[in-house]
């Protein structure tokens, strides 16, 4: 299979996530197969995040409707997030996360989402505008460059985006300069427990599907500690075949990939 370039792959990951907004859709991750109307959608969207550890009153929400069902768990769930902090998600989608934490940090606190789709930031602002949610902001950007101050950051959220990324080293390197002193990732992601075979890597699809992208626990936590971030944990969930069970057919997936929370500090 001829290597595919970072541009390559962003500009799929793009595409594919540009369609879920434009076409209302749902798929537990994103490839381009999810389809439906849109209260079939809504429903399919729900249903996925119930997997999530998201709670009902999560999923009854106001912000119920940033819900696309395309992570892989809650970060939020693992936060610990309070009053007044800084938090920034990367990988933003149309805002779910960033409005749950906004909750939680409340007025005096702010949450930052960056993502690299415009449709999908667009789509952010406009759920912000219409839910009269002020302590939050999105920002058109890539996760590998943060558009954002050192030191200024005391919490990263992520939810199944950084497998996407081409450059997860980058990634952390710029999760580390933003975050103060003592700050702290929350991230919930998918990592590759066996190779994958030929095929599933030579689709293109698959890759944005937060499958192909995604790397081993060893390389992750050699990545976070290189950068020397302290007390690293990383934890497959307990119900993480339910949450990618349906993601590839054709093969068992749960042989080749497991979701997981990472909890890291600087």
């Amino acid at each position: 299979m001829m290597q595919k370039s970072e541009a390559e792959i962003k500009e799929k990951v793009k595409e594919n996530y540009s369609q879920v907004v434009e076409e209302n859709k749902s798929s537990g991750c994103c490839s381009s197969s999810c389809c439906g109307s849109s209260a079939r959608e809504e429903a399919r969207a729900k249903e996925l995040a119930e997997k999530m550890d998201y709670s009902q009153d999560d999923l009854e929400s106001a912000f119920a409707e940033a819900n696309y069902g395309l992570g892989c768990g809650n970060p939020g769930a693992i936060a610990n997030l309070k009053a007044g902090e800084t938090v920034l998600d990367l990988g933003c989608g149309a805002g779910f996360d960033v409005f749950l934490a906004a909750r939680k940090v409340g007025n005096k606190g702010k949450v930052i989402g960056i993502d690299m789709t415009e449709a999908m930031i667009k789509k952010a602002k406009a759920n912000a505008e219409k839910n009269e949610v002020n302590n939050v902001e999105f920002i058109l950007g890539e996760i590998e460059d943060l558009p954002v101050e050192d030191n200024s950051i005391d919490v990263i959220i992520s939810n199944c985006v950084i497998n996407l990324s081409p450059a997860k080293e980058k990634v952390f390197t710029e999760a580390k300069r933003v975050l103060k002193p003592g700050g702290r990732l929350a991230i919930s992601d998918i990592l590759k427990a066996e190779e994958f075979p030929a095929a599933i890597k030579a689709n293109l699809d698959n890759y944005s599907g937060c499958v192909t992208g995604s790397i081993a626990r060893d390389e992750l936590l050699s990545i976070l500690e290189e950068l020397e971030f302290k007390n690293i944990e990383v934890e497959r969930k307990s119900h993480s075949d339910q949450i990618v069970e349906d993601w590839i057919s054709g093969i068992d997936i749960n042989e080749y990939i497991y979701s997981a929370y990472i909890r890291a500090e600087k």
